[in-house]
C-alpha cells in the first residue's frame, strides 16, 4: 500500500530560490580574475541566476544540452552552476589542468554546445581554438570594459545578461534529469564522466548539511579552496545556500599567503580543500605566529591527511574533519568529525582517529569484500576492496559502457579501487588505491602509512612513497622527499623513524630528494608520474 503523501521533484534551482528567501544576507565574496573582490548576496544572485537562464534558452540550450565552464571559484561560475542546471541542461565543468589533449577529449565526449571560460584561460583557448569542435560558442566571463582582444569569436558574459528579465519560472521535469558532468583526472586511459542528476545533487546537499553540521550553519563564513571545477567543489556550491552559510570564493590565487590574507580579511570559519593546500597554508601561519582571524575548521580530502599536519592544526586549536569521497560518489562519503562521546579521549587517540578518513554519511553505505568477491568484518582489522553504494553514487559512466560494467559488482555497488578497513564504529581507513599498493615478495606494503610517518619529520615538506621494479622482490618501496627550505633530511634518521612503527622488510630501501612532486590535476601526488620517472631507479642491495 502506497502513502498518501504529495510528490514534488528535487530541482537544483530551488535551492537558490529558498537561499534568496530564507538566508537572503549570507554573502558570496568572490576575488576575481579582473583584480578586485566582488561581494554580493543570495538574494542579489538569483535575479543575475535568472536573467543567464534566459540568455542560455536565448543561445538555444536547452534540456540535456551540455554547456562547460573553464573557471575558478567565484560568482559567475556559481551562477551558471544553478541557471544552466535550472532550464535543464548540463553543467560540465573542466579542470583547466587536465593536458590540451584530455581537455579536447572531454569537450568532444560531452558533446559541449557552449563554453564559458575565465579571464585566466582565454590563452588555453588560443591554442586549442583550431581543435575544437565547429559550432562550440564561446562566453568570456567578464565585462565589456575587462573584455579581452581574441583570436576567435567570443560573448561577453556580462552583456548576455543585459536587458534579459530578472525572474523566471524555473521548468519541472523528472528528478533524474542529468543536471551536471564532471570527468575523472584520467590518470590511467582516457577520462571517465560522471553524470549527476537533479535528485542526486539535491540529496547530496542535504547529506552535508546533516553530516558536517559545525561548518554548515547560518551565518558562518565558508572558503572552498577545492575548486568548482573538481567535484563541483565537493558540494558546497549547493550546501553552503541551503544551510545558509556564506561563500569565500578564492579565485585563482590559491597560494598561502594569499589564502591567510584572504581567511584574515574575510573572517573565514571553515576552509575546504586537499592537502597540498593545506601544506602552504600551514607554512603562512608559521611564518606570521598565528592563525587567520575566525578560523577553526578545515575539511581535509582528495587523498590521506598525514598525522603530522592533521596534529599541527588541532594543536593551533583548528578542528580537522578528515572527509574522503571520489568524483563518482558526489563526491563526499564519509567525514571525520568525532561524535561526542570521543571528545574526551587523549590527543594521541583523537589524531590516530582523525587520521582515518571518517564514517559513512547519511545515505552512502560501505563494504570491504575479499578477491572472491566475499564480504569482511567491519573489525578494524580485515582489509579488503572497498565498494559503496547511495543514492548520490554513480551507476555508471556517461556513454562509456565498457568502463561502466567493470565499474559496479553483481549487487549493484560501485567499486572504489581503494584497499581499505573499517572498524566496529564505523570508521573506513584507507590502506591505499589498489594501484599504489607495493607488492614485495607477495607482501603487501601500503605507501600511505609510510608516508604519514615521514611528513612528522621537521625536515620534510612533502613526500611520496612508490614502488619500483625489484629483480628478486618483485617491488621494493622507494621514498621521494622533498625538503623543507634550506634543509636536507638524514635518511637514517628517517630510517629509523619508520623503525619503530614498520617491519624491516616495509622499510624503503632508497630515498631520493627532489625539489617538488608532480601533481594530477586535481592537486594530489602524481604516483603515475613517479612510478615513470623512477621505472629504471637503480635500488642499493635490499639488506
Amino acid at each position: 500500500m502506497k502513502g498518501l503523501m504529495m510528490h514534488r521533484p528535487l530541482r537544483i534551482a530551488d535551492i537558490l530560490s529558498y537561499a534568496a528567501e530564507i538566508h537572503p544576507a549570507a554573502e558570496v565574496v568572490s576575488v576575481r580574475t579582473e583584480g578586485d573582490v566582488h561581494r554580493t548576496t543570495y538574494a542579489a544572485l538569483a535575479p543575475r541566476v535568472a536573467q543567464l537562464a534566459h540568455a542560455l534558452r536565448a543561445q538555444g540550450m536547452g534540456l540535456g544540452d551540455r554547456v562547460a565552464t573553464l573557471a575558478w571559484n567565484g560568482y559567475r561560475h556559481l551562477e551558471l552552476y544553478y541557471a544552466i542546471s535550472g532550464i535543464g541542461a548540463v553543467c560540465h565543468t573542466i579542470n583547466p589542468r587536465l593536458s590540451p589533449e584530455q581537455m579536447l577529449y572531454i569537450i568532444g565526449h560531452a558533446g559541449d554546445r557552449m563554453l564559458f571560460l575565465d579571464l585566466t584561460f582565454v590563452p588555453l583557448i588560443e591554442k586549442l581554438k583550431d581543435h575544437l569542435p565547429a559550432g562550440l560558442r564561446l562566453v568570456v566571463m567578464t565585462d565589456r570594459a575587462h573584455m579581452p582582444d581574441t583570436g576567435f569569436d567570443a560573448l561577453c558574459y556580462e552583456d548576455l545578461l543585459d536587458g534579459q528579465p530578472a525572474a523566471i519560472d524555473w521548468p519541472e521535469f523528472d528528478e533524474d534529469t542529468a543536471a551536471g558532468l564532471c570527468y575523472t583526472s584520467g590518470t590511467t586511459g582516457n577520462p571517465k564522466g560522471t553524470l549527476y542528476t537533479h535528485r542526486s545533487t539535491v540529496l547530496h546537499a542535504m547529506m552535508l548539511g546533516l553530516s558536517l553540521p559545525a561548518p554548515l550553519q547560518p551565518g558562518l563564513r565558508i572558503l572552498p579552496v577545492v575548486p568548482l571545477f573538481h567535484v563541483n567543489a565537493w558540494g558546497l556550491p549547493y550546501a553552503a545556500p541551503l544551510t545558509g552559510a556564506s561563500l569565500i570564493f578564492p579565485g585563482p590565487a590559491l597560494d598561502g599567503a594569499s589564502l591567510f590574507n584572504l581567511m584574515d580579511a574575510e573572517h573565514v570559519f571553515s576552509a575546504w580543500g586537499v592537502p597540498t593546500v593545506w601544506l602552504g597554508l600551514l607554512a603562512e601561519i608559521r611564518q606570521k605566529g598565528r592563525i587567520p582571524k575566525g578560523f577553526a575548521d578545515v575539511v581535509v580530502g582528495g587523498s590521506a591527511a598525514p598525522r603530522s599536519m592533521i596534529a599541527a592544526f588541532e594543536e593551533m586549536g583548528v578542528n580537522v574533519c578528515h572527509a574522503w569521497g571520489m568524483t563518482e560518489m558526489s563526491p563526499v562519503g564519509t567525514q571525520g568529525n568525532l561524535p561526542p562521546h570521543m571528545a574526551g579521549l587523549s590527543l594521541d587517540d583523537r589524531l590516530a582517529l582523525k587520521s582515518k578518513q571518517g564514517r559513512r554519511v547519511f545515505g552512502v553505505d560501505l563494504k570491504i569484500v575479499d578477491e572472491a568477491g566475499n564480504r569482511l568484518p567491519h573489525d578494524g582489522i580485515a582489509a579488503g576492496q572497498l565498494y559503496v553504494r547511495g543514492n548520490a553514487i554513480c551507476s555508471g559512466y556517461f556513454e562509456n559502457p565498457e568502463a561502466s560494467a567493470a565499474a559496479i559488482d553483481a549487487a549493484g555497488w560501485f567499486g572504489t579501487g581503494d584497499i581499505a578497513s573499517i572498524d566496529a564504529d564505523g570508521f573506513l581507513s584507507i590502506q591505499d588505491r589498489a594501484k599504489d599498493l607495493i607488492k614485495s615478495g607477495g607482501e603487501w606494503i601500503s605507501s600511505i602509512d609510510l608516508e604519514n610517518v615521514v611528513m612528522a619529520h621537521p625536515d620534510v615538506a612533502n613526500c611520496a612513497v612508490i614502488a619500483v621494479p625489484h629483480v628478486k622482490w618483485g617491488e621494493r618501496p622507494l621514498l621521494v622527499v622533498v625538503p623543507e627550505p634550506g634543509k636536507s633530511p638524514d635518511r637514517q634518521e628517517l630510517m629509523d623513524m619508520l623503525g619503530q612503527h614498520f617491519a624491516r622488510w616495509q622499510l624503503p630501501d632508497d630515498v631520493v630528494e627532489v625539489d617538488s612532486l608532480p601533481l594530477t590535476a586535481t592537486g594530489k601526488v602524481s604516483k603515475l608520474t613517479l612510478r615513470q620517472q623512477y621505472a629504471d631507479h637503480r635500488l642499493p642491495e635490499a639488506g
